[in-house]
């Protein structure tokens, strides 16, 4: 199992007067197989942190080092399979359909075009959007686009997926759908996932949560403190995906 370790990470903007630092000596490990919840104010930081995960963005100081590497030293495919990253606006080309939007990302990382076709199918129908696969990518609404980027993100099967606010646009039942799916693949393909959200009830279904403060991750909790509270068993019933693709 792959670990993300993040040593000493500080990350500052401006200069003089205008320097703000919003990280300073972050050093945490994330484990693939586990989920992760950043919470904290507007603008603490938590967009700023998943992109220095997913290798978009550099910190000032430290390293974020995944298998023993550098993220800042991996190609940009070899990243790719590695870390990627659902952010809040995702970008699409536009004159391609869903479905080919979806195969693109596992195109680039040099898998056949009948098997990028087959897995973009398969996470089309567990994001429920199977039956708009043939749609230009600009007919969906922001709610189904973020299902759309979210299926294009596991098409490469990565060891950690980051999502920033991957709920947001979301109506309640359908976001909880996408946690089960979430939850289901950290569990069948022990993939690691790290998100961040405002919803305290999405945040409680990850493993650990933790609370951006001053520049640093506070640990909140370990969800197992909730059991009971949530139940995370019906990330394994089946009919999950029916009910999903009726959204």
């Amino acid at each position: 199992m792959k670990v993300m370790q993040l040593l000493n990470i500080s990350k500052t903007f401006g200069i003089g007067l205008d320097k703000r630092t919003l990280f300073s000596g972050v050093t945490v490990t994330f484990e693939q197989g586990k989920t992760y919840a950043l919470q904290g104010a507007s603008g603490c930081g938590k967009s700023t942190f998943l992109h220095m995960l997913a290798g978009l963005d550099s910190p000032t100081t430290g390293a974020i080092i995944v298998d023993g590497k550098n993220v800042s030293d991996y190609v940009a495919t070899k990243r790719a399979q590695s870390i990627v990253l659902v952010t809040q606006t995702p970008f699409f080309i536009k004159e391609l359909s869903v479905i080919e939007n979806v195969a693109l990302a596992a195109l680039l990382i040099d898998h056949t075009k009948a098997y990028a076709k087959e897995l973009s199918e398969w996470y089309l129908e567990m994001v429920g959007l199977i039956e708009m696969k043939e749609w230009n990518i600009g007919k969906l609404s922001g709610g189904q686009k973020q299902r759309a980027a979210l299926a294009r993100a596991l098409v490469v099967k990565p060891h950690f997926l980051c999502a920033d606010e991957v709920t947001g646009s979301l109506d309640e039942t359908t976001g909880q759908h996408i946690i089960d799916l979430l939850l289901y693949l950290q569990k069948h393909e022990k993939m690691g996932v790290i998100i961040s959200s405002h919803n305290p009830v999405v945040a409680a279904q990850m493993d650990l949560v933790f609370t951006i403060k001053d520049g640093i991750l506070v640990p909140n909790y370990q969800s197992s403190n909730l059991e009971g509270i949530y139940d995370r068993s019906h990330a394994e019933k089946k009919h999950y995906k029916k009910d999903i693709a009726s959204r």
